[in-house]
């Protein structure tokens, strides 16, 4: 099975519509102690209006969301990158200090239902890392919840190991879980994808 990972283009918009106001069972994993505002503040026509805005600009550089595709050219998700610090804790790009330690944390959104437990997200993020890797970026992480246990099996599918465990701070549909920092083994990552 392989993947696309490519930029966003203007029938992504759409898509990203659809998502954030009719098939949102994505959110139920993907961070909703966050996603549960977002919806509910989500207006269609000012992200129109913002992504088209967006689409006018040239891409230039490191590419911290691309979106993902089938080979087949269904559009399913995306992956993204944001950057934490030395404690695992988000930071802003404008705000990393010069020599400051930061970690780059990647992430996948698979949205399209239809397309969840058959392995496009684990496939995805692999294509990612390797974007990664191949930028330079060696200090790799991904976060997630003790809840998400679809996300668990996929970080440690690609050698990532649990570095940072922080009990009880996360609150989902009435349950108590923790949040959880995984680091790639790159040496590991690198071995199992030439199997």
């Amino acid at each position: 099975m392989d993947m696309i990972l490519r930029d966003s283009k203007e029938t992504d918009i759409e898509d990203e519509i659809r998502w954030n106001t009719v098939e949102t069972d994505w959110a139920l994993w993907d961070a909703p102690w966050e996603t549960e505002e977002e919806l509910r503040n989500f207006n269609p026509d000012e992200y129109r209006k913002k992504e088209l805005e967006l689409q006018k600009k040239p891409k230039e550089g490191f590419r911290w969301r691309l979106e993902v595709d089938t080979v087949e050219g269904n559009h399913i998700g995306s992956v993204n990158t944001y950057l934490i610090d030395e404690n695992y804790e988000w930071v802003r790009k404008t705000d990393v200090r010069e020599g400051q330690k930061v970690f780059y944390a990647v992430g996948i959104e698979i949205n399209e239902s239809a397309y969840w437990n058959r392995g496009f997200g684990t496939k995805a993020l692999a294509g990612y890392i390797w974007y990664h890797l191949d930028s330079g970026h060696k200090e790799i992480c991904v976060q997630t919840w003790s809840g998400n246990l679809r996300m668990i099996q996929c970080a440690q599918k690609l050698g990532f190991y649990e570095c940072m465990r922080r009990a009880g701070i996360r609150k989902v549909r009435g349950g108590v879980y923790d949040g959880l920092t995984f680091c790639l083994d790159e040496e590991k990552f690198r071995r199992d994808q030439a199997k």
